[in-house]
């Protein structure tokens, strides 16, 4: 699976994709991004408001229900903000 950080989420992160094996369990966006807050503070502040962050899956918008699967690729990125 390949995962993609845009804007402070990369800064946070300190990357900007990295590809991972998806780990038993971990079928839906929420489930990744409780896995992913566990791998370390970084990432516990990236995602600290999940709710805020907006995903897709394979170039689609998507809920923190959606399913995941090896071979997606999963993009990660702060809600805009207009003026």
């Amino acid at each position: 699976m390949k995962i993609l950080y845009f804007s402070w989420l990369r800064e946070k992160v300190g990357a900007g994709e990295e590809d991972v094996s998806l780990p038993d369990g971990v079928d839906t966006v929420g489930a990744l991004v409780t896995w992913l807050r566990a791998r370390g503070a970084d990432y516990d502040a990236a995602f600290a408001e999940a709710a805020q962050v907006r995903v897709a899956v394979n170039l689609e918008h998507v809920d923190l229900e959606h399913p995941v699967a090896d071979g997606d690729e999963v993009a990660f990125f702060p809600p805009v903000t207009g003026g």
